[in-house]
């Protein structure tokens, strides 16, 4: 595996930096689309801060790893946009904080879960609070990954960002991050917003980072016709998750079903409002029956408003 992307590095170089941009613009695509799911095989739809962070950082070894854990949730709620105020040595950090941190012993996570974070929310649109575990010998290299979902990025996709399983970088972050950062808190995105409606701001932020921004907006292009066909197969029963989902070895048949029931109401919105698409109200009709039909009472609902107009 390692040699096969040695072979297609080297043979981008030899063909030119045209195309080598051609693909890092496809790779940062991809990692904005993959970072829209979740493990289990379902689609998300975006959850942010809209208040200041108070951290608190409590646990073992501190003096380590304190310093480290605070530096990456500054760096991704600077890219956010967000106020962080430490709480940590206050008397009632425990009652004040909306951010709990806390450097777990070795044996108290799972080998295969070294750090882990949760997000609260009462619904899915804004985030209420978060808690995040890492055990003490990973804290260091699950820092800035977790501190990626403590924002509201939920997804692990591949690509040059913390949030891959493997990050090569652990000390900061990539520009692909900052990138997905600046978009998720731009003025144009709303808590709740669905992956199709999410896209287009992300792919905008990646488009401006690259050098040729006219070959970049027509791979865009390309990039959001090849994923609404494959995300119709999907939400029909035919198609599958991102790759990366299926191989984080988390994904499963609930997960997935509840994806395609999630998946039809998203395309659905996405034709009822021209997200990604072309504004199509029969397509939309079509999709929000589908997810109707599988069960989303939020789809049956939105049905029938569509449908009295």
């Amino acid at each position: 595996m390692w040699k096969s992307g040695l072979a297609a590095f080297l043979a981008a170089a030899a063909i030119g930096p045209a195309f080598a941009q051609a693909d890092e613009f496809e790779q940062g695509m991809g990692t904005m689309w993959e970072v829209l799911w979740h493990q289990s095989g379902t689609p998300t739809r975006l959850v942010r801060w809209e208040q200041d962070i108070k951290v608190r950082v409590f646990g073992i070894n501190l003096a380590t790893h304190k310093q480290h854990t605070l530096q990456a949730i500054r760096d991704v709620a600077n890219e956010a946009g967000v106020k962080v105020i430490d709480v940590s040595d206050r008397p009632d950090a425990a009652q004040v904080a909306n951010v709990s941190i806390e450097i777990t012993p070795d044996a108290m996570l799972e080998e295969n879960q070294p750090c882990v974070t949760y997000l609260n929310f009462q619904t899915e649109t804004r985030i209420d609070s978060a808690a995040m575990q890492m055990r003490n010998k990973d804290a260091f290299r699950c820092a800035y990954h977790e501190a990626m979902h403590v924002m509201g990025v939920r997804g692990h996709p591949a690509g040059k960002t913390v949030l891959s399983y493997f990050p090569t970088k652990v000390d900061g972050l990539f520009p692909l991050d900052k990138a997905m950062l600046r978009a998720w808190y731009s003025p144009r995105m709303r808590g709740g917003m669905t992956p199709f409606e999410v896209l287009p701001v992300l792919a905008d932020e990646l488009v401006g980072s690259m050098p040729d921004r006219d070959k970049a907006a027509a791979g865009r292009d390309r990039f959001f016709s090849r994923t609404i066909e494959q995300m119709q197969a999907f939400a029909d029963g035919k198609g599958d998750v991102p790759m990366i989902v299926k191989r984080s070895g988390k994904s499963t048949e609930e997960g997935i079903r509840f994806g395609r029931m999630e998946m039809s109401y998203f395309l659905g919105i996405a034709y009822l409002e021209g997200a990604t698409v072309p504004q199509d109200p029969s397509q939309a009709v079509r999709w929000l029956q589908r997810a109707a039909n599988l069960g989303s009472r939020t789809a049956a609902a939105r049905l029938g408003a569509a449908t009295a107009r």
